[in-house]
């Protein structure tokens, strides 16, 4: 008999996580070990679904039976990624970029099932437009650590709203995980439907077979 079908999100994001919880369908946590390195000269958009493809992968070959969710996330200005900064100095560095300025964040998403051959992947972008910062604020904000672990140096769901002007496209995109975009591939694979009864959103409905 075939184990049963269930849904894996392959991040450890406490982002990504709380996002997914939305929807009150049923999920766990399985990361994936691959390191997310750019190649030399690689586009930010196709290194960000390269990365969300090789991170499915991993997991989904070690859960054939499951739906996994996989997500790469990335800051992008002047056509270059920002990364996680390697410390405070870094993290001041970034910022000192992005204020006063628009950049764009890409979140890839991936979906797959081995086991029925399933794969679906697309790519959702927000322009993010940073207010004017003074070089006070700025330390100021890097001394709160939100922007330690960020990808782009700040946090858009904490303290780091206070850092935006207005954005253009998806916010929970910034955060992380654009849920429109993941609600309409997990409808596409018949995966969700809408709750008949309680309190959920949405019921867990299988995937197409």
């Amino acid at each position: 008999m075939k184990p049963n079908s269930q849904l894996i999100l392959a991040s450890e994001s406490p982002r990504r996580k709380e996002l997914l919880s939305a929807l009150g369908v049923p999920f766990r946590i399985v990361p994936s070990g691959v390191d997310e390195i750019s190649f030399p000269g690689e586009a930010p958009a196709r290194f960000a679904i390269r990365a969300a493809m090789d991170k499915g992968m991993e997991v989904a070959q070690k859960h054939p039976f499951s739906w996994v969710l996989s997500a790469d996330t990335i800051v992008v200005i002047d056509g270059a990624i920002l990364g996680k900064p390697k410390d405070r100095a870094d993290a001041r560095r970034m910022l000192s970029l992005l204020e006063g300025r628009e950049h764009k964040v890409y979140t890839s998403l991936c979906l797959l099932c081995g086991e029925r051959g399933y794969r679906d992947a697309g790519t959702e972008v927000t322009r993010v437009f940073f207010r004017s910062l003074a070089r006070n604020e700025i330390a100021a904000y890097a001394r709160t650590g939100e922007c330690d672990d960020k990808a782009g140096a700040y946090a858009a769901q904490g303290a780091g709203m206070l850092l935006i002007d207005r954005i253009a496209g998806s916010f929970s995109n910034v955060v992380g995980l654009p849920m429109t975009r993941v609600v309409s591939m997990f409808k596409k694979a018949g995966l969700i439907a809408a709750s008949c009864s309680g309190s959920r959103f949405y019921r867990f409905a299988g995937g197409k077979k």
